[in-house]
């Protein structure tokens, strides 16, 4: 009784990630990276420089090389930047 428990809950978890993968891909469809938006303590994900791997990591408020996800079409208006253009601002502090 006990491994088949075990087993059904190995299945659902299995299942459930799945979903969740889906759903979160599906989320990032009208959504574009905006990089030197995030407050310290939320951006999105890895930054550029490889400091920090995970999202909620940045230390400082509008750093160049973290991000976060907007709207697509909507970094602009939030005077961000593309990737390409914190690639260069981070090169260009570094020099």
């Amino acid at each position: 009784m006990n491994q088949k428990l075990v087993l059904t809950s190995a299945l659902a978890s299995v299942l459930a990630l799945g979903l969740v993968g889906r759903v979160a891909a599906a989320d990032d469809k009208g959504k574009e990276k905006c990089y030197g938006i995030a407050k310290a303590g939320q951006n999105d994900c890895a930054n550029l420089s490889g400091s920090h791997s995970c999202a909620g990591q940045t230390k400082v408020d509008a750093s160049a090389d973290d991000w976060k996800y907007v709207a697509k079409g909507s970094c602009k208006e939030m005077k961000g930047l593309t990737a390409e253009e914190a690639k260069a601002k981070v090169k260009a502090k570094k020099s």
